[in-house]
């Protein structure tokens, strides 16, 4: 079993990774979290990695934080989630806010995700609150402040196409690199970060 994998980004997508690591290219699926965290192909990285065993495949999911691949982890344990619909689900909300809602059973901010429907958010709150709730990993990384200028490149990506959650993530990253209240630069970091 692979647990953890360091290495040199060779390719950095939105859905998965390939990362070099002793001279073996790996195919890493990522969370939309992880994604915005990593830098940018040619960089090293670390992830952490749950490796998925089927009959015709092994599959890597990486992470970048412990807290990250427990919660996948925690999803998989939930009849009819396999990886790509606990992924799916990772990549809907930042990380503090999956927790949240479904340790409060919040089921019309679950059914946000794209793929999640009323009876699989019902089920992930029945089977999963008390988890959730336990889990505290302390405050993941805070959201972009909220001001008008963010709400405006968040605004401005929906437009181009890129789904709320994508957006969301990439304005946040951004503003980790250059002021909240340039949208020029705000929107040229995000676009950045989202080409990788």
């Amino acid at each position: 079993m692979i647990a953890r994998l360091s290495g040199t980004l060779v390719e950095v997508q939105p859905d998965r990774v390939v990362l070099d690591a002793g001279g073996v290219g790996y195919d890493v699926a990522i969370p939309l979290g992880t994604f915005t965290a990593l830098p940018r192909a040619g960089h090293k990285a670390t992830l952490f990695i749950h490796t998925h065993v089927r009959e015709d495949a092994i599959q890597l999911f990486g992470f970048v934080s412990k807290q990250e691949k427990l919660v996948f982890e925690t999803l998989l344990a939930v009849s009819g989630i396999g990886p790509k619909v606990a992924l799916a689900i990772l990549s809907g909300l930042p990380l503090p806010e999956l927790v949240g809602a479904i340790a409060a059973q919040n089921v019309g901010l679950l059914t946000s995700i794209p793929g999640v429907g009323k009876k699989l958010a019902e089920r992930l709150g029945v089977e999963l609150k008390e988890k959730m709730a336990s889990l505290g990993f302390g405050e993941a990384p805070a959201k972009a402040p909220k001001t008008s200028v963010t709400d405006d490149a968040v605004a401005a990506l929906k437009n181009l196409g890129y789904k709320a959650a994508q957006a969301e993530a990439a304005v946040t990253a951004a503003a980790r690199r250059v002021s909240v209240q340039d949208l020029n630069a705000l929107l040229e970091a995000a676009l950045k970060s989202l080409a990788r």
